[in-house]
């Protein structure tokens, strides 16, 4: 049976956008770029920009799968394939990771299984779509591994280091990102540290402010007045809950599931909400202002119910249009319609 496009809660991007995340630019750095590759091999390489470019190139369409939710299909990339360079190095019997290495502030790194990343025929890109990558989007040169949630594909690549053991790159390790992140299984984090129990006596002080609650489990809470200012609650599960005045500025809600939830008078003020599901939310007198929305869900026409579950707006919910041009094409024409009737 054909797998359709899309992995599951995965949508597409508008024609000829392409978002940024993470980081905008590399290191600030005056020396030569040079990609070298050494750990467990047999000779260190150190390569220059013009090395890459005479090594035979491969032209790949690749589709893009962020882990927060939005999708770019049949991207044309073209490089050096990882397989050629591990070649040239000769990787020694006990080499079994590889790890990317960026030339960023943060020396943003990843890994996979060696086998893993040929399998997946990973390249080490320095053209897309026939013109040299722009550093907004990893250039000089950058990986993209096909089949893996795009924080796989390490931009400013710096150093490609063969590893006898694993070790975690930073989204993995810093905000608990799946380590395998395969699209089609849904790994976008791995499971909360914080037990059930836990988790349900810090939320019921009411104030979480500043705390780390990734994939917090709180559906169907009452959590009226809740605050949650700068707290980071990636994937946290506020499903069907009561969160009436609660408050969200500046909080990471990334991936957060709050479908059905009552957010009437909360407050969203420069929290990130980028694949945030809002689907059949109540946002009546809400405050979204300086929101991220990057790829943000408010309607849901195929819901496990059956339904469609839409967000509820009116006059006095407030966001920045403007902040809605980073939602889905649909995502946006249902906001915009619905904030016009809320006004009308």
């Amino acid at each position: 049976m054909q797998l359709p496009q899309l992995p599951p809660g995965q949508q597409l991007v508008a024609d000829g956008k392409w978002p940024t995340v993470g980081e905008t630019r590399p290191r600030e750095d005056d020396s030569p770029w040079r990609v070298t590759i050494g750990g467990e091999v047999h000779q260190e390489l150190s390569l220059s920009l013009d090395d890459l470019r005479n090594l035979p190139q491969r032209d790949q369409a690749i589709d893009l799968h962020c882990v927060t939710r939005w999708s770019k299909l049949g991207v044309h990339f073209s490089g050096v394939p990882l397989l050629t360079l591990l070649d040239g190095a000769g990787p020694t019997s006990t080499a079994k990771f590889v790890s990317f290495v960026a030339r960023s502030p943060r020396n943003h790194s990843t890994s996979l299984p060696i086998d893993v990343a040929l399998e997946l025929q990973t390249i080490v890109a320095l053209a897309v779509d026939g013109k040299p990558l722009s550093e907004l989007h990893g250039g000089p040169v950058r990986v993209v591994v096909p089949g893996r949630y795009f924080y796989k594909s390490l931009k400013w690549l710096e150093r490609i280091e063969l590893l006898s053991d694993d070790h975690l790159g930073f989204w993995e390790a810093t905000a608990g990102y799946h380590n395998a992140a395969d699209p089609w299984q849904q790994q976008r984090y791995l499971a909360s540290e914080i037990s059930k129990a836990t988790a349900k006596q810090i939320v019921a002080r009411g104030d979480i402010s500043g705390q780390d609650l990734r994939s917090l489990s709180a559906q169907d809470r009452d959590l009226r007045g809740l605050r949650a200012v700068a707290a980071r609650l990636r994937n946290a599960d506020f499903r069907n809950a009561c969160l009436q005045g609660a408050c969200f500025d500046d909080a990471n809600l990334t991936n957060a599931h709050m479908q059905g939830a009552d957010l009437r008078n909360a407050s969203f003020r420069n929290a990130d909400l980028e694949g945030a599901n809002l689907s059949g939310a109540d946002l009546r007198g809400a405050c979204l202002l300086g929101a991220r929305l990057l790829a943000t869900s408010f309607f849901e026409s195929e819901s496990p119910r059956g339904d469609a579950m839409s967000t509820m707006f009116d006059r006095d919910t407030q966001i920045d249009r403007s902040e809605l041009d980073d939602l889905m094409p649909t995502q946006r024409a249902f906001v915009d319609n619905a904030l016009d009737q809320a006004s009308g």
